[in-house]
């Protein structure tokens, strides 16, 4: 305890940081850096995989596949009658050109057409590789000469076509740059803030797919080969929304297949708060796909405050998308992302471009503007096989799987289901899913039952994710909660506070924070005792994730 005291902080981190990798995989994207680095590496999180000749014409070109392929009328009509609440709201005009007030600007987010076009993603890698020794039965120097010409056909491709083959995979930002017409299908693992487990999309695919783009990124960007994985310890960072079997599932990539010698696992909301320097606030994170709600107190998270909500930035790109084209703006862009997987790409990166608080952001507050996609649940496999990792419940006897032996045996969870959020013939969204973020924002902080408590965590609502960059969203937020605090409540003031870091990497950064703090490492999970041993009923050892690491990492920050 002296030692850390008295030692700079820039020297700590050199010292414990340079072995630690850390990992926060989300929906869209996954962060992977040393903590050490300043910010980590963000790729995102999918994989393209080769269709070999013979399936060509009967696959997909994206794996998991959504419900909805349209808006439904009365979709629609919400969605109108939302976005008129709003530019009443904002003092401009409703979705049929009504104004409100001619005299405040516009300010649904018109296009300019020529950043637009700047945006897009139209120039297609190459998916070919270099084969390194020619076929023997190439015999003259004329055919040897017309072999090493690279095909320029796409549609006529072989798998191997002279001395060029079609690579098996392609991951990250390049997975997103294949021409339409080559053959390859884009897996995308996590969707939503679960793994995207489902009967298009098997478990052990998803697996594999998590897998690649993390090795990925190691031996590309990190430069850490396999092989001396042993020297390095990580540090998992994951959303609220993964249950218990998902983590046991990324335990186990990261310890066994990625051969990192030893991990620890934290949730993202705790993370966010180690990595603002703050002991007691709501975090609010605004992701790609989810938003999630939790609170944390004097270090300590408090799991009963957690409230998940289906919508997140790409459902405000979407959003964007269509109050351009009911305006016509613009010319047709296409998003179709099972024909054209980088079209929201496109349309995501002129987003960032010009975030500010238009209508479509709005969405947070008012959801059915947003309309998100809705997904197919797993198959029922899937939810008999888990134990809460992160309650005690040994002494419950749960039924074992054939598959699994009794040494990797995780039981029945005792915690929120993975697909609770899904009915059982999902073909629209339940009606909890229309709560607001506002809102979510209030029901979290109210259930802490405290007033003490309730008032600083209304003065200490932390915006993190990508979403928390939107000029305006501050006040929005500040406003909107306000509104939403019932009257019989003593709380009269809410604030959100100033970022300190990046709000896209501060969960990341919060890793990194957690585990060179982390001396003890009382937690961490040895990669031998995870392969040999897993976590077994009666073996008086279980893991134990942020809830006990907290307080411990807590009192060295003070």
């Amino acid at each position: 305890m002296d030692y850390l005291k008295s030692i700079v902080p820039s020297q700590l981190i050199a010292e414990r940081g340079a072995n630690l990798v850390i990992i926060n995989p989300g929906s869209a994207n996954v962060r992977i850096g040393l903590a050490s680095q300043h910010v980590p590496f963000s790729v995102p999180q999918c994989v393209a995989r080769y269709i070999n000749g013979a399936n060509q014409g009967h696959m997909l070109k994206v794996k998991d596949q959504s419900l909805k392929c349209q808006v439904t009328p009365t979709q629609q009509l919400e969605r109108e009658k939302a976005y008129d609440i709003i530019a009443s709201l904002l003092k401009i005009p409703f979705i049929d050109g009504e104004s409100v007030n001619n005299s405040y600007p516009c300010k649904t987010g018109q296009v300019d057409a020529y950043n637009l076009q700047s945006n897009r993603i139209d120039s297609w890698i190459n998916v070919m590789d270099k084969i390194q020794s020619l076929p023997s039965k190439i015999g003259n120097k004329d055919a040897q000469d017309q072999s090493l010409g690279q095909p320029q056909d796409g549609n006529d491709r072989d798998p191997i076509c002279g001395t060029y083959k079609f690579k098996e995979f392609i991951c990250g930002d390049e997975a997103l740059q294949i021409s339409p017409t080559d053959p390859y299908c884009l897996h995308r693992p996590i969707c939503r803030g679960h793994l995207n487990v489902s009967q298009h999309y098997q478990l052990q695919q998803v697996l594999d797919d998590l897998y690649t783009i993390w090795e990925s990124v190691l031996n590309d960007k990190l430069c850490i080969p396999k092989a001396e994985r042993n020297m390095y310890s990580a540090i998992l960072v994951v959303p609220e929304t993964f249950d218990s079997r998902e983590i046991k599932e990324t335990l186990s990539i990261v310890l066994q297949d990625l051969c990192f010698s030893s991990e620890v696992v934290h949730q993202e909301g705790l993370a966010a708060a180690f990595g603002s320097g703050l002991s007691t606030a709501c975090v609010v994170n605004m992701g790609a796909q989810v938003t999630s709600v939790i609170c944390i107190e004097d270090g300590v998270a408090l799991p009963n405050t957690c409230v998940t909500l289906p919508f997140g930035g790409e459902d405000i790109s979407r959003c964007l998308l269509w109050i351009q084209r009911h305006s016509q703006t613009w010319s047709s862009i296409d998003t179709d992302t099972s024909r054209k997987p980088n079209g929201i790409a496109t349309f995501q990166k002129f987003k960032e471009s010009c975030r500010q608080i238009t209508v479509p952001p709005m969405g947070l507050f008012y959801p059915p503007l947003l309309v998100p996609d809705e997904y197919p649940p797993p198959p029922r496999a899937w939810f008999h096989d888990y134990e809460d990792m992160l309650e005690d419940t040994w002494h419950a006897e749960f039924p074992r799987r054939s598959d699994i032996s009794d040494n990797l045996f995780l039981g029945g969870n005792g915690g929120l289901s993975m697909w609770e959020n899904y009915p059982i013939f999902p073909t629209r969204l339940k009606k909890e899913d229309n709560l607001g973020l506002a809102e979510a924002i209030t029901s979290s902080i109210l259930s802490t039952g405290r007033i003490d408590l309730q008032r600083k965590l209304f003065c200490s609502i932390h915006l993190i994710g990508g979403v928390a960059l939107t000029n305006g969203l501050v006040a929005a937020t500040e406003d909107r909660v306000l509104h939403a605090i019932p009257s019989n409540e003593a709380i009269d003031t809410v604030e959100v506070l100033q970022s300190r870091e990046n709000p896209s990497f501060v969960t990341w950064k919060g890793g990194a924070i957690l585990g060179i703090l982390d001396l003890g490492r009382e937690a961490w999970i040895q990669r031998e005792d995870w392969i040999h041993n897993g976590i077994h009923i009666g073996s008086g050892r279980k893991y134990k994730d942020s809830f006990f690491m907290q307080a411990q990492a807590m009192s060295y920050m003070n």
